[in-house]
C-alpha cells in the first residue's frame, strides 16, 4: 500500500501531462468526421447525379432500371422483364441516402450555424429535390426520422412516412432553400464558386432551379389536387430555367483516372455491355408504321412516316449498313446498321454475344459517338473512341417546356389548343438546341459532328410534329406532348419519364402482354430493309410473368436491417400517392 500512494498520483500526473493531442493517435486525417460545406457540396452533386442515373458502373442506378421500364433501353438483366432484384437497388437506396441526403443535412447544419446561408440554402433545393425523386420511385419512404439516417447502414430505424405527407413538406424546403440564398442580411462569408459543379455559385440559376422543381412538382399532383393557382403564379413569375444552358444537370468530365466520365459511357465501351437500344424506342424515332402489316392492326406510333433527325446523334451503329455482324453470331433485330434485342424476348439469339455489332448509345446521352454511317469497320466502339463528357440531365430547360405544354392541355394554364401548340413547338425547338448543347459539352474524337438546330433537318421535322398535333384530337395532342418528351429526356433522368407515364399512360409503350405488340406485330425489319415482314421471318417469342410495376420494391437489406419498415410491397399494384 506505500508504494501505491506514490504511484497513483504519479499515473495521474503522466495521464493529465499527455491529454493534450495524447488521443489523436485514433483519429484518421484521411477520414475525418466532419468536412468543410465546399468539399461536401460537390459530392453530393455527383452522388446524384450517379445513383439517379445509371450508378457508378453504367449499370447500378435509378434511370438504369426505369429507362428499361419506359423501353428507351433494353437488357438481359434483371430490369428485362420488370424485374428489380439485385444488389444495385440496394446500392442506389443506401448511397442516395447517406452520400446525398445525409450530407445535405450536414452542409445545412455547418451553414446555419456560420450563417453561410447560401451553401445551406443550396443543400436545401437539392434535398427536397432528392426526396421528391424517392417518393416518386417509392412511394412511402423513411423522412420525418431520416436525419442521421445512412441508408439501410443498420445506424437508425426510422419510420416510413406516406408519400402524399412528405410532398407538402417538400415545397415548404424548396421555400426556404430559394430564401436562403437570397439571404442578403446573412453573412455569407464563403460563397459556393467552382466547388458548386451544377451552377458555379450563381444564385439566379438556383432560383430558377428550384422554381422549375416546384412547376414539375405541381404538374406531378394535378390528378389528385387543384394545383392552378400556384402553377399560373410560378409561370407569371418567370423566374425558371429560361436557356438550355440554364438547365439542372451535372457536368462529368473526360478524366478517366479517377474516373470523371458518365456512368452511362462506362457502358458504351464495355466488353460485355448491358444495355442495347429498344427498337420499340428506335422505331418511333425512325417515323416506321408500328403494326402488323399483314392484318394492318392498330398502329401504336403517333408519329408514323416523321424520320426524327436525332436518330444519328442519339445511337451509334457498330455496323456499316451492308455489314456483316463481326461476332458471326445470329442477330435478334437488324434494321440496316441498327441491332439490338427486344425486352422479354426468349428467342434463341437473344444471348447471344454481339458487343462489337451492337448498337450503342451516342455522343448526345453517353459522350460516344456521332453515326456517320460507316460503323466501326469491324473494330468496336472503345473508351478512345468518345470522351464520356456528356452532362446527366436532370430537368431541362426542353423539360419545363414541356411540362407548360401538358399543363396547357390538361387546362391548368389557360390557352387552348392554340397555346399548347405554341409551347410544344418551343418545347421542340429547344430539344433540338440540347442536343447541339450536349454534343458541345462532351466533345468529338477525331470526328467532326454537324449543327442540328436550324438545319431544313430540324425544320421540317419540327414543322411535321407540329402539323400532327394540330390535326389530332385532343387525347392524341396528349400523346404528342408526352412522347416527345419522353425521346427528349433519353439518357436523362429516367425518374421523370416513369413519373410521365405513370401519370398520363403516354408514350405508347412496349406491352410483351398485349397480343397486338409482340414483335411479329410490329415492324422488325430484315436485313435487306423491305418493309413488309418475309415469309419465313420468325416472330421473336417474348414473355412476362409480371405485371407492369407502378412502383420500385423497397431495398431489401433496408427491410432486413431496419426493424421500422414496413412488409414488402407488391410493385404491380403500390400506387404512389398521385396516381389517378
Amino acid at each position: 500500500m506505500k508504494h501505491l500512494k506514490y504511484i497513483l498520483p504519479g499515473l495521474l500526473i503522466l495521464a493529465m501531462s499527455c491529454t493534450k493531442g495524447y488521443l489523436d493517435v485514433n483519429t484518421d486525417p484521411n477520414n475525418p468526421t466532419t468536412m468543410a460545406e465546399s468539399k461536401l457540396l460537390p459530392k453530393v452533386q455527383k452522388s446524384l447525379a450517379d445513383y439517379l442515373g445509371f450508378g457508378e458502373d453504367g449499370a447500378g442506378g435509378f434511370s438504369y432500371i426505369l429507362s428499361v421500364y419506359t423501353h428507351q433501353v433494353t437488357v438481359r438483366e434483371y430490369p428485362d422483364k420488370y424485374g428489380a432484384e439485385g444488389v444495385n437497388l440496394n446500392t442506389a437506396w443506401n448511397t442516395i441516402y447517406s452520400e446525398v441526403i445525409r450530407n445535405c443535412e450536414e452542409i445545412i447544419s455547418k451553414s446555419e450555424e456560420s450563417e453561410n446561408t447560401i451553401y445551406a440554402g443550396i443543400a436545401k433545393i437539392l434535398k427536397a429535390y432528392t426526396y421528391s425523386q424517392l417518393v416518386d420511385i417509392f412511394g412511402d419512404i423513411p423522412f420525418s426520422e431520416s436525419n442521421d439516417y445512412q441508408g439501410g447502414a443498420g445506424f437508425s430505424a426510422p419510420v416510413f412516412d406516406q408519400g402524399k405527407d412528405i410532398y407538402p413538406q417538400l415545397f415548404s424546403l424548396l421555400d426556404e432553400g430559394i430564401a436562403d440564398i437570397n439571404n442578403s442580411a446573412a453573412e455569407n462569408p464563403n460563397k459556393p464558386g467552382t466547388d458548386d459543379l451544377i451552377y458555379g455559385g450563381k444564385i439566379s440559376s438556383w432560383e430558377n432551379a428550384a422554381n422549375t422543381i416546384k412547376l414539375k412538382l405541381y404538374n406531378q399532383i394535378r390528378l389528385v389536387q387543384d394545383v392552378s393557382g400556384p402553377v399560373n403564379e410560378l409561370v407569371s413569375g418567370g423566374k425558371l430555367i429560361g436557356a438550355t444552358d440554364e438547365s439542372f444537370a451535372f457536368p462529368y468530365g473526360t478524366a478517366s483516372s479517377p474516373n470523371e466520365r458518365s456512368p452511362f459511357f462506362a457502358d458504351y465501351y464495355a466488353s460485355q455491355r448491358s444495355i442495347n437500344i429498344s427498337p420499340w424506342f428506335y422505331e418511333i424515332m425512325k417515323g416506321y408504321n408500328m403494326m402488323d402489316v399483314n392484318e394492318m392492326a392498330e398502329d401504336f406510333n403517333v408519329f408514323s412516316g416523321i424520320e426524327d433527325p436525332r436518330v444519328p446523334y442519339y445511337f451509334f451503329n457498330q455496323l456499316a449498313p451492308d455489314e456483316p455482324n463481326v461476332e458471326g453470331n445470329p442477330l435478334e433485330y437488324r434494321d440496316g446498321g441498327f441491332t439490338s434485342i427486344v425486352f422479354g424476348s426468349v428467342g434463341v439469339n437473344r444471348d447471344k454475344s454481339h458487343d462489337k455489332s451492337a448498337t450503342v448509345t451516342g455522343i448526345y446521352p453517353a459522350g460516344g459517338r456521332y453515326d456517320d454511317g460507316n460503323g466501326m469497320d469491324g473494330k468496336g466502339v472503345t473508351a478512345g473512341s468518345g470522351t464520356g463528357a456528356a452532362p446527366f440531365r436532370l430537368l431541362t430547360y426542353a423539360d419545363r417546356l414541356f411540362i407548360e405544354a401538358e399543363l396547357i392541355q390538361a387546362g391548368v394554364i389557360p390557352g387552348g389548343a392554340a397555346a399548347a401548340k405554341d409551347k410544344l413547338e418551343e418545347a421542340l425547338n429547344a430539344a433540338i438546341e440540347q442536343v447541339d448543347y450536349v454534343v458541345g459539352k462532351a466533345g468529338t474524337v477525331n470526328q467532326s459532328v454537324p449543327k442540328l438546330a436550324g438545319t431544313d433537318e430540324a425544320g421540317d421535322f419540327i414543322d411535321a410534329v407540329v402539323a400532327r398535333f394540330e390535326s389530332s384530337s385532343a387525347e392524341k395532342q396528349m400523346e404528342i406532348i408526352m412522347t416527345q418528351k419522353w425521346i427528349s429526356m433519353f439518357g436523362g433522368n429516367s425518374v421523370d419519364a416513369y413519373n410521365d407515364y405513370r401519370r398520363t399512360n403516354y408514350p405508347v409503350i412496349f406491352d410483351p402482354n398485349n397480343p397486338k405488340m409482340a414483335p411479329d406485330k410490329f415492324f422488325i425489319p430484315p436485313v435487306d430493309g423491305n418493309i413488309e415482314l418475309d415469309d419465313d421471318q420468325d416472330p421473336i417469342p417474348v414473355i412476362t410473368s409480371r405485371s407492369y410495376p407502378v412502383s420500385l420494391p423497397w431495398s431489401q437489406r433496408e427491410l432486413e436491417l431496419n426493424r421500422n419498415a414496413p412488409a414488402q410491397k407488391t410493385p404491380a399494384s403500390f400506387k404512389i400517392f398521385w396516381m389517378n
